[in-house]
Order: structure tokens, then sequence, then C-alpha cells
């Protein structure tokens, strides 16, 4: 009769996520699975309706096999089921324990061989004891987990006299783990099991005694304010009861609930608390309950104390900042820097970047760039043309319509302490009679000071000093000094053709095929065409006309393929004039052979760099000095400076000095509705002059950049790399420079370098040697 008890079956298999099923008891389930509900289908059409259940391992398994199974498991019979559209409810009771075998999921549900496994029957002293033991541990933990203990649960227990069933009940009771229940299940002795329950009855007990003890000193230490609260819900209670209609203390209610959820500093609450206080005596209709109510719904949205996490994976980050730009390696490895700075230290104050450079070259995309990279929130705000103090600092709620300043709206928006957040347009702001907000800003870029910036409107202290802020320029000339001193400068100087080209391909032109609905097969340009775009259409340090250039080709050609011409098209240099029209600009080739008192020169402007001719003609019986073509004072005081030079040196220079004082002399700066200035013009007006009065001419494939003195001596100047860059666009094969500059050359792209010969330079007459031919010799012979 054993060896038939002990004999392999087979059955349906139904697997159990985070549930075990113990011999003797009922459980409800609801099964969803496909093949569960195969074999849940298979056991009702047998008679009993027998099914094994056994639990997984890992619940997030959807299809498991035999590994994925326990061994032991509980065979079940279903004693009531009911099914809906998707799903089946069954309650099914345990009936004993069985080993499973082998799992078989070929057929159209799943099954199970397995012989059954009988439950143990060993007792002893030990056993009693742990009996009893278990008993009391259940006893006190029903008593601490419930108000009023149920009469009948605890007769239950204490009459139980199988100690197997008192485990199996108190297991299903306490809602234990998956793994634990299994560990009962499986426990080949009664002692085993007992031990096991009383352990997780002993943890359980003293968790359930320290919840108790904890809710017993809140009762007991229940404060002033909590009495207020429960005393204002009866309140409320008894008007609904009443039939009351109270919105406006509903409203106040929210708002105060809303405050206590809130996580605010000391500070802030305290006002907050103040002024809802005076919210509470105001009637709906006075003029500052609407007021104040908004200004509590602005600190409560406020993210006082709330912050994302920066992702501090600097492979990653340099992986995004890649991805979004190309070059700006000095910008790249700043933001990198910060990064690591982080990562070594949490606490670290967040930079005040500054960039500066031509319209069109990143500088706005990459403070978005930078926010992705870091993974924070970011925001941007414009700050050109704005004349108000008040729109960075807020107003004082006294005003009617009074709103916090652009800086706090921002975070409000970002929902976080931390954002990235960029003023654009620095060196653009007004100032007038109703302040400076310049001035403001002061304040809100100094990390020593923003950790507690009030806002007008808030009059609260805010700490900005999580905050990134980056701010971005054309110019330097009118920012003022102390703001400049509070931000850390990076240039972004203009491109290259080869950078122009590159990025045209990796962004620009893929940017446009999305916009206009081609592929890459549609729509393809050749590096010709690219580079024929970027001289023939567009002069600029940046990209944007470029990239409205390629968009229009690619409207063309999508007008193309709309009108059913869906034919592949290769853009080249020689179909260019048939989708833009003829070249915009041309390379200014007129000049190549100069006449004397004619020199070349390069000059830095907020759109890049730019090559400037300088003219000087001699006045028979004129007298002095006349400059024309809008020049400021520096750039005249550098004209002066080269006429003394070149009179001072007459003879070294072998120049009649009855040139001086018989003839005037008229220099002009051709396009003369551009303003000019700036002391880097000097030792061209100087090889200008030198030019006109020896009647020796420069050399036209040469162009120059450099400050002077009285005494000759060439002084290094700023922006080389837009100058040089314009020089190249002019096909200028010579540059002159001063010799302090030559460490600036690094900046220059390798092409750059290798095309253009840099003549570096500390006295005057080495420039006169170097761009007049003819003085070479006799400059030589004099030294």
């Amino acid at each position: 009769m054993e060896k038939l008890e002990l004999e392999v079956k087979e059955l349906p298999v139904l697997a159990l996520k985070n549930v075990v099923l113990f011999p003797q008891l009922l459980l409800p389930l609801t099964v969803g699975r496909p093949a569960s509900l195969a074999a849940v289908e298979a056991a009702l059409k047998s008679n009993p309706q027998e099914i094994i259940l056994v639990t997984q391992r890992d619940p997030a398994i959807e299809n498991p096999t035999q590994d994925d199974l326990y061994t032991v498991g509980t065979r079940a019979i279903i004693r009531r089921h009911a099914r809906n559209d998707e799903q089946m409810e069954v309650f099914v009771l345990g009936v004993e324990r069985v080993v499973i075998i082998k799992l078989d999921q070929t057929g159209d549900y799943p099954k199970v061989r397995y012989r059954p496994l009988p439950l143990p029957t060993d007792s002893g002293p030990e056993v009693e004891a742990l009996h009893g033991a278990v008993n009391e541990l259940t006893a006190k933990a029903i008593s601490l987990a419930q108000a009023q203990p149920s009469i009948d649960l605890e007769r239950l227990i204490s009459t139980n006299d199988d100690p197997l069933r008192l485990v199996y009940l108190v297991a299903s009771m306490l809602s234990l783990d998956p793994p634990k229940a299994q560990a009962l299940l499986e426990a080949p002795t009664r002692l085993d099991a007992l031990r096991l329950m009383h352990t997780y009855l002993s943890y359980e007990v003293q968790v359930l005694e320290l919840r108790a003890k904890i809710a017993s000193q809140a009762r007991s230490e229940m404060t002033k304010e909590q009495r207020e609260y429960l005393l204002r819900q009866q309140m409320r209670a008894i008007q609904q009861e009443l039939g009351e209609k109270d919105g406006e203390g509903a409203e106040i209610e929210m708002l105060r609930e809303q405050l206590e959820k809130a996580d605010l500093p000391e500070e802030v609450r305290k006002e907050a608390n103040r002024e809802l206080k005076r919210l509470e005596r105001l009637p709906p209709a006075a003029p500052d309950y609407h007021v104040i109510r908004t200004y509590l719904e602005y600190v409560l949205e406020l993210p006082w104390k709330k912050y994302t996490e920066d992702n501090l994976d600097i492979a990653h980050a340099r992986r995004v900042l890649d991805e979004d730009h190309y070059e700006l390696k000095k910008v790249k490895e700043r933001i990198l820097e910060h990064l690591a700075v982080l990562k070594l230290n949490p606490g670290a104050k967040a930079p005040i970047l500054c960039f500066v450079g031509p319209p069109g070259t990143g500088k706005t995309s990459l403070g978005q760039s930078i926010a992705r990279a870091l993974g924070r929130k970011f925001e941007r705000f414009s700050v050109g043309g704005m004349h108000d103090e008040a729109e960075l600092r807020g107003h004082r709620r006294t005003y009617i319509g009074a709103l916090p300043g652009r800086v706090i709206q921002a975070l409000r928006r970002a929902g976080a302490a931390n954002p990235v957040i960029l003023l654009d347009e620095v060196d653009k702001l007004g100032r007038d009679y109703r302040g400076d907000p310049a001035a403001a800003l002061l304040e809100i870029l100094d990390p020593e000071q923003n950790n507690k910036f009030r806002d007008n409107y808030l009059d609260l202290p805010f700490d900005l000093s999580k905050v990134m802020f980056i701010a971005t320029a054309n110019g330097l000339d009118t920012v003022p000094k102390p703001l400049l001193d509070r931000m850390e400068i990076l240039r972004l100087a203009g491109y290259s053709h080869e950078e122009k080209i590159e990025i045209a391909k990796r962004y620009l032109i893929p940017r446009q095929l999305k916009e206009t609905g081609l592929t890459e097969e549609q729509l393809r340009f050749t590096d010709e065409a690219i580079l024929a775009l970027v001289e023939g259409y567009t002069r600029e340090a940046g990209l944007r006309r470029l990239e409205q250039n390629i968009g229009r080709v690619a409207r063309k050609i999508a007008l193309r393929v709309a009108e059913g011409k869906t034919e592949p098209f290769l853009v080249k240099p020689e179909n260019l004039q048939d989708l833009l029209g003829p070249e915009i600009f041309h390379i200014e080739q007129m000049r190549r052979q100069l006449e004397p008192g004619v020199a070349a020169g390069l000059a830095w402007t907020e759109s890049g760099g730019d090559v400037l001719y300088v003219e000087a003609t001699l006045l028979p019986d004129g007298k002095g000095l006349t400059l024309t073509g809008q020049l400021g004072e520096v750039m005249q005081e550098s004209a002066r400076a080269a006429q003394s030079y070149i009179w001072s040196h007459a003879s070294i220079l072998g120049i009649d000095t009855a040139k001086f004082k018989d003839c005037g002399v008229h220099v002009h700066v051709p396009a003369g509705a551009v303003p000019k200035d700036g002391p880097s013009a000097g030792i061209t007006v100087a090889v200008a002059l030198a030019s006109l009065y020896t009647g020796f001419a420069a050399r036209g494939d040469t162009a120059m950049t450099g400050e002077i003195t009285l005494t000759g001596l060439v002084l290094p100047i700023g922006g080389l790399k837009e100058k040089v860059l314009a020089a190249r666009r002019a096909g200028i094969k010579r540059i002159i420079l001063p010799k302090a500059n030559v460490k600036d050359l690094i900046e220059l792209p390798e092409p750059v370098r290798q095309e253009i010969e840099f003549i570096p330079c500390d006295r005057i007459q080495q420039v006169l040697r170097a761009a007049i031919p003819q003085l070479a010799e006799q400059l030589a012979v004099a030294a």
C-alpha cells in the first residue's frame, strides 16, 4: 500500500509567483497567464479537479522552466472558480506535499510528473516545547497587531494540537516572503518547521512591539499644532453635517495641508504660516486676500530642497558633448573638469561661465548640451534689451500684478534647485531710470552671495549656489567690469572651412533632411559643394547662414520629390547656381597688386574677423593728418603714433622730411559705414604710411595686425584666431603678427597653420622689411 502511495503520477501544474500553498489550507488565486489558464482548464475537466501548485524562484519570469521552479509543491483541489474576459478566479484547497520530478511543457498545457512527500510525524519533548512557544508568540503577535483581537482566531490557534498545521496556519497569516514560506513547506521534520517559525515569529513580535512603542510616544507627544489640526478637522466635519458651504475655508485648508507636507526651510515655513494666518483673518473680498494666496502658491511650488541627481559619468558626459558639438575642446574640458570636481566634492559650488563668440557658433545650444550631459533641468531666458532691474529681482507685493523675477520663475518651471540656467545676450543689457539689470546680476552671479538670494516678491532667502549659470555674449566691451569679474570667460571663435564642412555633414545636413522629410538617399552633398556654399554664399564666423542655405537646397529638392521626381539628387558646385542663384560673396582678388600707400590689416568684429585695407594719400600744400572711415579714438591715436614713428625714422627709411612739412596726409579705412576701433591696426597704418612716403608698394598677399608704440615696439593683440580665419577666407597667404602672439597659434586648426606663413615681429622695422620688399635691403644697411 505504501509503495502505491509513492508511485509517480502526472497532473497539470500552475506556477505561483509570490505565494506558497500549504496542505490543509485554502487559497484564492487570480490566474491570467495563458499557460496557467490552460492548466486550470485541464484540471477542471478531470474528476476530482486536481492540480499541482509550485512556486517560482523568480517572480519576474513569465514562462518558467523546471530550473525556475522549486522542487517541492502542493497537490490541491479546485473548490470554486469564476471566469471573466481575460482571467479566472479560483479557490483551491491544499491536500499534500509533492516532489516535482519532471516538467512537461510540450502539450496543450504544462504538466508535471511528481511523487507524494508525506508530512513528518516526529515527536518528542523539544517538539512539544517549541509547539507551546510558537503558540505563545502567535497570541502575542495577534494582540499587538489588532486593537481588538479576534476571540475565534485565538481559540483556533490555541486548540490546534497538530504542530505542523499550526506552523502552516501562522505562516499564511504572517504573509512571509516566498523563500521563507517555501523553507517551511520543505522542512523535513516537525522540529525543523517549528524552529523556523519560532525565528520568524520572534522577529515579527519585535517589529510590532517597536511600532506600538513609537505610536504610544507619538500620542503622548501630541503638539499644540496637532490638536489644533484635529479641532479644525472636527469643525469642518460639523460644518459638513450642518450643510454649510465654506469654499474659502476649504481652500485655506488645502493650503495648510500642502504647507504641512512641503519640505521647506524653517525660516520659509515660519513666514508661510504667518501669511496663512493673515489669510484666515481676511474676508475673500479683501484686496490682499488674492495677493497672499498667490504668494503662498508660489512659496509651495518652488523647489526649496529639491535637487536632481547629477550624472557623474565622465565618459557619458564626454559622449553627449561630442554628439551635440564639433570641436570646442576648451569648453568641453571645462565642463568635464567641473564634473570631476563634483565627483570628488559633491558640495562644490557651481561655476559661472560666460561663452563669448560670434553669432551662430553654438553658444545657446551648448548650454542645452551641458544640461543633458549633467542630467539637469535646463532653463533659458534672454536678458538682451532688459532695462528694468525688477525683471530679475522681482516686484514688491505692494504693486498690482507683482511677480517674482526671471530667476525665481525659471527655478519654478525647472522644479529643481540645481538646474542649468542660460542668461542669453548678457552683453546687450540696457539701463535707464528704472534701474540697472547688470547691477542685479552682480548678486545673482556671485557664489559668495547668491546662497541667500532674496527676490523682492518672495522676500525669503533662496539658495542659488547649486544653480549652474551660463551667460552668452557676442562681445565683452559693453559688459560692466564688476560683472566680468564674477564670470569665467570661455571664447568660442569662428570655424574654419574644414570645420564648417565637417559640422555640415555631421549636424546641419541631417537636421535639414529631417525637417524637410527627405532621406539620405534622396539628397546628398559633395564636400566640394559644401565648400562652395561656405565660400560663395556665406561670410560668417558661425553657421546660421550655412544652415539656412542648406535648408533652401533641401526644400527645393523636397518640392521635386513632391512633384514625383524621386530620383536621387547629388548637390555639386556646378548646380548650386541653379538652386540658390549667383554667388553672393567673392574672394577679394582685385587688391593682389597694391598701390603705394595701401596695406592689408586684420580686424576683430562681433561676427568674427575681417580684412580691412588701410589707404593713405598725400595732400600737396595740405597740413596735418586726416582720418576717415568712422575710426574710434583708440584707432585714431594708433594712426598718429604710426605717423610720428615714420616721421622720426625718415632718414633710416630714406624719406624726404619735406614731405611731412609740405604735404598733408589723408588715411581712410573703407567700409565707412561700419564703426572701427582698437589698437591692432597700428602696424598696418605704419606700413601704409611708409609705403606712401617711399613710393614702394606693400605685398598684396600679406596682411598684418599689431599695436605700435612710438619707440617702434610691436605689442600683442587679441582675437587672433578670428583674424587669421578671416585672412584665410580672403585668400591671404602671409600674416605678420606680434611675436608675443605666437603662443596663440596653437588654437588654430592644423590645416590653417600649414596653409599660411606666419611672420612674428617685435619691432616695426621687422614689419616693414616683411611687408615692403624694396625697404628690406635699405633697412638692413641702416641696421
